[in-house]
């Protein structure tokens, strides 16, 4: 498969329309690629929070229909990162959409675990309760979103859902690059699976982003690290892999913990 992650710059001066158009552009180019992956709330930045609710759109928004145009132009498989979601019955969510080459919607994710320590985020969206998994002709996509990547529990999860290939679109912060690489690195090894993390650059709301965008393969082994600026990282990757890797060295047939068992009494 070759898969294509676009590390959007967001910054200030450039309107919410216009970067839509702008990334739209972006999915175009990439016809050719199997899978598209955009970061997490590129349209207002993750850490722009006073724009969430001015921002927010109805799943079947702006930003959808110019994702589903866009993969169906390029007929590509789109990961289209995430936007701000405004549930007519409920809170707000941060809700990934993945589109396939027609254009039609594949899945919807709304995140689970939302960052900010009771302020930002985790205050201000909801938090989602399903665990998402794609099927696509090579591989079996499990769905995560930036912060989701410290919890293991999903991972093991999305695994047991079948997933091969862990897609994980993020707004990380500069400052705490050296956990986004060792996180991601470990997602795959523990899980023998491939993990796609597609970051953002620029500075939302004066937070500098961690861009380095990365590719993981079953093995822990880095097959493609974007640098720290706006840019298309492209990867050759053999789904296959995770099936060979997962029968080789079967260590996820050793788990003990966190198996379904009876909870043994004091």
């Amino acid at each position: 498969m070759r898969a294509s992650l676009l590390q959007v710059a967001v910054n200030e001066g450039e309107t919410v329309e216009s970067r839509r158009r702008r990334v739209a552009a972006m999915v175009r180019d990439q016809a050719g690629a199997d899978l598209v992956v955009l970061p997490e709330l590129w349209t207002t930045g993750a850490f722009a929070y006073e724009e969430f609710a001015g921002e927010a759109e109805p799943l079947e928004g702006p930003t959808y229909e110019a994702m589903a145009k866009a993969a169906s132009e390029a007929g590509v498989w789109l990961h289209a990162g995430s936007v701000p979601e405004r549930d007519p019955d409920g809170p707000l969510y941060n809700t990934s959409l993945v589109f396939s080459p027609s254009g039609d919607l594949a899945a919807a994710y709304r995140k689970i675990h939302r960052f900010g320590f009771d302020q930002g985020e985790a205050v201000l969206m909801g938090a989602g309760d399903e665990l998402v998994t794609v099927r696509l002709p090579h591989t079996v996509l499990g769905v995560a979103t930036c912060y989701d990547l410290r919890f293991p529990e999903l991972f093991r999860g999305l695994v047991d859902a079948g997933a091969e290939t862990f897609v994980v679109p993020a707004g990380w912060p500069e400052r705490r690059r050296s956990h986004w690489t060792l996180l991601a690195r470990a997602r795959a090894v523990e899980n023998q699976a491939f993990v796609l993390a597609c970051g953002t650059a620029g500075t939302h709301a004066g937070v500098p982003q961690a861009g380095h965008s990365i590719v993981v393969d079953p093995w822990g082994e880095v097959l493609a690290e974007a640098g720290p600026g706006e840019e298309v990282l492209d990867v050759d990757f053999d789904p296959a892999t995770v099936a060979g890797t997962r029968e080789r060295f079967p260590a996820l047939k050793d788990r003990v913990l966190g198996l379904a068992r009876p909870a043994r009494r004091p």
